[in-house]
């Protein structure tokens, strides 16, 4: 089954949603890019290639995030970008993902992502505070492996 289908419209909307709620007090961007197969044998490699292929480095302030879900493979990871990483502590992804995964292995997975999207948006918006000139530098929409091949 490819990872768009195992998310209805309504769970989708949630996660956008989500997304758009977490970028509303910062200038950082997140984005959710989910397949079902992890095609590394990293998460964190995988995930650094697909932040490179969405052009999240671009970003004027190096603020992007990236919530990486490989659905089948049961593994997920999150990164930031070098503005982010010099900022928030060395545990900070780590405590997000830890309430991720709780959520992941009840079979929630848009409940997870959702959560972690919120947390992230606190924590950009501490060293991010969103200017009263900002933009939306990258889209909102999830993006899905599956269609990238």
């Amino acid at each position: 089954m490819k990872s768009q289908q195992l998310f209805s419209e309504k769970e989708k909307e949630a996660i956008v949603g989500a997304i758009k709620a977490a970028e509303l007090n910062t200038s950082g961007e997140i984005r959710v890019h989910i397949e079902s197969h992890c095609k590394e044998k990293s998460v964190l490699d995988r995930a650094a290639k697909v932040f490179a292929e969405l052009g999240m480095h671009k970003t004027a302030l190096r603020n992007g995030v990236l919530v990486y879900l490989a659905t089948a493979d049961r593994k997920f990871a999150i990164i930031g970008d070098a503005g982010i990483n010099q900022k928030v502590p060395a545990i900070f992804w780590e405590c997000i993902k830890e309430k991720m995964a709780g959520n992941f292995r009840e079979g929630r997975l848009t409940e997870g992502l959702t959560e972690g999207l919120l947390l992230a948006g606190e924590q950009l918006k501490k060293h991010f505070p969103r200017a009263s000139d900002d933009v939306n530098e990258l889209s909102d929409e999830i993006s899905f492996g599956d269609s990238m091949e």
